[in-house]
């Protein structure tokens, strides 16, 4: 789970109805923007847990932190991309748009666009390992597959099979951004996908930062992950933000 050593308390909205009105991030790189300023909060980077250095538009993360070892991409290992729990793909390789050019013929298609700069499905990644994960589905790996593939960053991936495994502290928070996102737009998910994300969701809870991230997209995006917002009530972590 994400540390828990700055106890971060605040406040959620009891408005649970989605406001689209209040959502003004009209394409993926205003969205990046936002998600910016959201996850300057965030205690630590999505899988691998390296702290953050937050240089106006830039996020560099600190691999010795969390012990991370360069596999083969160095470039993108030193900064921070915005990682798509659920890929683009996804949701886009049943659309017309995509079958005629992928993501680039799709920047116009409004439900696409909608999908690809949701907050709720953005997380704060190691350029690398954002490659590498590419559009593979979540999993988990043989106990003998490669441990130390990143170094003490217990991210697997298996590139034969296509399957990522995440770290332990990640997968409470993928499981409830797939239901969201499932919900939301209706994306084919298997019933075996629907049962280990249940898993998941049942064995890693919410944290006080997933809570009071769902929060911070609240006051952008206008409405919450319903999956993270009713963990963080059933819990108590919806009380009064520290100034």
């Amino acid at each position: 789970m994400y540390p828990h050593n700055q106890y971060i308390i605040f406040f959620l909205s009891s408005n649970k109805k989605t406001n689209f009105k209040k959502n003004n991030i009209k394409n993926f790189y205003q969205a990046k923007i936002e998600a910016i300023k959201i996850h300057k909060y965030a205690p630590n980077s999505f899988y691998c847990g390296c702290k953050i250095i937050w240089k106006e538009k830039k996020g560099i993360p600190d691999l010795l932190s969390c012990g991370y070892k360069v596999r083969k991409n160095k470039n993108r290992a030193t900064r921070i991309e915005w990682e798509h729990v659920v890929p683009a793909w996804q949701f886009g390789n049943k659309k017309t748009c995509w079958k005629k050019g992928g993501r680039k013929k799709c920047k116009n298609n409004k439900e696409y666009k909608f999908f690809e700069s949701d907050l709720h499905n953005l997380q704060p990644s190691i350029g690398e390992i954002n490659a590498d994960r590419s559009n593979f589905m979540y999993g988990l790996l043989n106990h003998h597959y490669d441990l130390k593939q990143y170094g003490k960053c217990k991210m697997r991936i298996d590139f034969k099979k296509k399957i990522a495994e995440p770290p332990e502290q990640a997968r409470g928070s993928i499981a409830r951004t797939y239901f969201y996102m499932h919900k939301k737009y209706k994306f084919y998910l298997s019933k075996a996908q629907k049962k280990l994300f249940k898993i998941w969701n049942k064995n890693y809870p919410v944290t006080e930062w997933e809570c009071k991230r769902d929060q911070l997209i609240f006051n952008v995006q206008g409405n919450h992950n319903q999956y993270v917002y009713t963990m963080c009530e059933k819990y108590k972590l919806h009380l009064t933000l520290k100034k």
